[in-house]
């Protein structure tokens, strides 16, 4: 069975970045690399997107479904979904599979498109979901992830404050943990524009 990587979000003053690793790696043996281009990260709004970490066929199903009903929502009405509906209705989605969950997990950051605040959360594998207001991570490697973000995010952060801050820690979280890796994109979300850009980490 393959497996996803790691997926991080931080929240910054008007804007949040969301980033994730491009290693694909196999969950009977780990440190073994299946592909160093996997998608994580995927946009769902004109400023919200989603990242979806673990095995590989659940992060397929889950993104198809979440994309389906998204639409559906939309459709009937007829506005863009809240980043507070978007993660309500993949905590539902997940939640309803409780019993039998899928291997997922899931961060949701964006702009408020109403009320233009910043926005991130996670969601565990039954659909528990927790917002926070500085960070949050999911996949791999969280403990390193964690150490790394107490020590280097601060609140009140300008975007490209906050994208170095990214670049940082997902640099030294890659270098102590070796399921993870092989380039990373950080995506940084403001009120008017998207950054995306591409860093260079550990590829071994």
């Amino acid at each position: 069975m393959s497996i996803g990587g790691c997926v991080l979000a931080m929240q910054g003053i008007g804007c949040v970045a969301i980033a994730t690793d491009h290693h694909l790696g196999d969950a009977s043996a780990p440190g073994q690399r299946i592909a160093g281009d996997f998608k994580k990260v995927f946009q769902v709004g004109p400023r919200m997107f989603v990242g979806l970490t673990g095995f590989v066929a659940d992060v397929n199903t889950v993104w198809d479904r979440i994309h389906y009903r998204q639409n559906l929502y939309e459709i009937k009405e007829n506005r863009d979904m809240s980043p507070e509906a978007f993660t309500t209705m993949l905590s539902n989605l997940l939640y309803e599979y409780r019993f039998g969950p899928y291997h997922v997990q899931a961060v949701v950051a964006a702009v408020n498109p109403y009320s233009l605040n910043p926005y991130i959360c996670s969601i565990d594998l039954i659909g528990a979901p927790t917002k926070r207001d500085s960070f949050v991570f999911c996949g791999n490697c969280d403990k390193q992830m964690h150490g790394m973000c107490e020590t280097l995010w601060t609140p009140n952060l300008e975007p490209e404050e906050l994208f170095e801050t990214m670049s940082q820690t997902l640099t030294h979280s890659f270098d102590r943990n070796i399921t993870t890796g092989w380039g990373a994109t950080v995506y940084v979300i403001e009120m008017d524009k998207i950054m995306e850009r591409v860093i260079d980490v550990r590829k071994d």
